[in-house]
């Protein structure tokens, strides 16, 4: 730009200030203008907002109103639902729990949920008369409540009567009908509670299973009644009293060390049977019941079960254990040795379930006293072991048994158990082996040799069956079975060949029907045949119907071996002799009658043939 545009330029720029300076000012006019404006809505406003504020707290007042109306109404109806509850739940009450049990406890429910609500609900008023009704109806249907629980345990808790319990023991499995033993016996169980050992009982019904969820609701409803003391009184009296009644209909009893001391042993050795069978079914099917409806009842519930049941089993489990302890604790003799040890067995083998029927701190007692007793009983076992063991090899008396029968050395029941086989197989094979050389030396003391072997025929025949029938067969095996058997059936031999060797041999010479026909043979001779056979067959006679062979299978079979060797040589020698009748004095029937005196301890009158 030149020097002379200068002045041209400067003009132009104070024009547009000056056009700026007037837009500024007419700027600040109109502002002045939209506060005045401004100012004038803000007065109006405020004067509107006072006009209008009655009218807001009209319609505030009016909806909080509606508000109230629609709660009070609701309340009202929450209310009267509750007296119609209360209302149909008294009915029910009133008509008491007979009729219809789970509706009564059902209506009991509806009061207590009643009570429930206006406990949630304090700001509920003027209902105090209903609540209070609903807790005089709850305090009364508590001991209507009681007494159907007294009735129905009572009703319910009933002896087990003793058919029953057998019905549930396991069947002991059936021989099959030609089985016989060799030495006369029949192979069928001869341990009675063999079956009970590794069977599977079945589980008795103590009270009806439909009766059971029943008893529960009951009982939740007297604890949380309050009633628990009640609850566990009627229970324990209840069920305790059933178990006794059922273990004394069983025949348990309880006896002391005196009580067992002063008893015969036939008596006592079948006490002792019947005890370990009571043990395993009080155990198994009772005890173990008891436990099992009782927690099923007290399910859930804030009852102390554990200690109800240990104190309706208590007297009853310790009247079972006093028989045991009393024999642990009795004199020690010999007999009681395999008994003791079979006592034992039923106690070690029901420990494990004894441990679980009485578990926790209430039941420690008994759980404890059994397991002492299985101790007292090992060790008592094991104590009459050593007595048993040190009398059979000091047994060097030179008395012997006259007529023949079992020893009393011999004349123990062999009964172990297979829990102690590893401990007791050594002990009981020296003891078998002891009694074997001990009999073997008695049989010597005999002068006569056929008693001899009736002696050993009898004692290792006892052995057989005392072995067969218990557990001690499961140590000794069958192969000692069998070849002791063979030693029976070999001393019957030995006794038939011994004892009838010279009257047999006085029909057998010359004894055929030819040669007795013949004219060969002289009357004298027959008639000296007559006289030298009756005078030996009246000998034996006279002997050995004295003589004692105790079991009856074993006596008739050797009777029967005896007859089948003797009386058809007779019958020959009278049926075809000449004129028989002039020197015969006993027809073959008679000789019949007279084998069957054989063996029994009797004395024999001599008895002529008839005619």
């Amino acid at each position: 730009m030149g020097v002379a545009e200068l002045p041209r330029a400067m003009e132009a720029l104070a024009r547009r200030a000056s056009t700026l300076r007037d837009a500024l000012g007419r700027s600040q006019g109109n502002t002045e203008s939209m506060v005045a404006i401004l100012g004038s809505f803000d007065h109006r406003l405020s004067a509107l907002e006072a006009a209008m504020r009655p009218t807001q707290v009209r319609t505030h007042a009016i909806r909080m109103a509606h508000e109230n109306i629609d709660k009070t109404i609701k309340a009202a109806d929450a209310i009267l639902s509750q007296f119609d509850l209360a209302r149909r739940a008294e009915a029910t009450i009133l008509r008491g729990p007979h009729e219809d049990l789970e509706g009564y406890l059902e209506a009991v429910d509806l009061l207590k949920g009643i009570v429930r609500f206006f406990a949630s609900n304090k700001n509920l008023k003027g209902n105090d008369g209903l609540l209070n009704r609903v807790n005089n109806i709850l305090s009364k249907s508590a001991l209507k409540i009681e007494e159907e629980f007294r009735q129905l345990m009572t009703t319910y808790s009933k002896p087990i009567e003793p058919d029953r319990l057998f019905d549930c023991l396991p069947k002991p499995p059936r021989a099959p009908k030609d089985d016989h033993d060799a030495d006369g016996g029949h192979t069928h169980s001869e341990h009675p509670s063999k079956g009970l050992e590794t069977g599977i009982c079945r589980t008795p019904t103590l009270m009806p299973p439909r009766i059971l969820p029943l008893l529960h609701d009951i009982a939740q409803q007297l604890v949380q009644a309050g009633n628990q003391q009640s609850c566990y009184r009627i229970y324990r009296d209840s069920r305790g009293s059933a178990l006794e009644v059922s273990l004394r209909k069983l025949g348990v009893e309880k006896l002391s060390k005196d009580d067992v001391q002063r008893m015969q042993w036939e008596a006592l050795e079948a006490k002792i049977g019947n005890w370990t069978q009571f043990m395993r079914i009080a155990v198994k099917l009772l005890l173990a019941g008891e436990r099992r409806i009782c927690d099923q009842i007290f399910d859930g519930i804030n009852f102390n079960k554990d200690q109800c049941f240990a104190e309706l089993a208590g007297s009853s489990v310790s009247t079972l254990l006093s028989f045991g302890d009393a024999v642990a604790k009795s004199k020690r003799s010999p007999e009681k040795l395999f008994v003791l040890l079979d006592m034992y067995e039923a106690m070690h083998e029901l420990q494990p379930e004894v441990e679980e029927i009485f578990e926790g701190r209430f039941c420690s007692e008994m759980r404890e006293a059994a397991l002492g007793l299985t101790r007292r009983l090992a060790q008592t076992a094991q104590e009459t072991f050593a007595d048993f063991e040190e009398a059979v090899e000091k047994d060097t008396s030179k008395t012997v048994v006259q007529d023949g029968t079992v020893h009393p050395l011999t004349s123990y029941e062999f009964e172990t158990g297979s829990e102690t086989e590893s401990q007791l197989a050594v002990v009981t094979m020296k003891i078998m082996q002891a009694l074997q050389n001990n009999l073997d030396g008695k049989s010597k003391q005999y002068k006569d040799p056929a008693l001899t072997y009736i002696f050993l025929m009898n004692n290792i025949h006892y052995m057989v069956r005392s072995v067969r029938r218990s557990e001690a067969k499961d140590i000794l095996g069958d192969d000692w079975i069998q070849r002791h058997r063979r030693v029976v059936q070999q001393n019957a031999n030995q006794y038939k060949r011994v004892a009838w060797a010279k009257t047999l041999s006085v029909q057998a010479t010359g004894s055929s029907p030819a040669e007795l026909s013949s004219s060969g043979v002289s009357r004298a001779m027959i008639k000296e045949r007559f006289k030298s056979f009756n005078m030996q067959f009246e000998e034996l006679h006279a002997k050995q119907t004295q003589w004692t062979i105790p079991d009856q299978e074993l006596r008739e079979s050797l009777r029967l071996a005896v007859a089948e060797v003797l009386l058809p040589a007779y019958r020959n020698l009278v049926e075809h002799g000449k004129n028989p009748n002039k020197y015969i004095r006993y027809s073959p029937e008679n000789i019949d009658q007279a084998l069957g005196e054989f063996f029994d301890g009797q004395q024999f009158g001599e008895q002529k043939r008839e005619g």
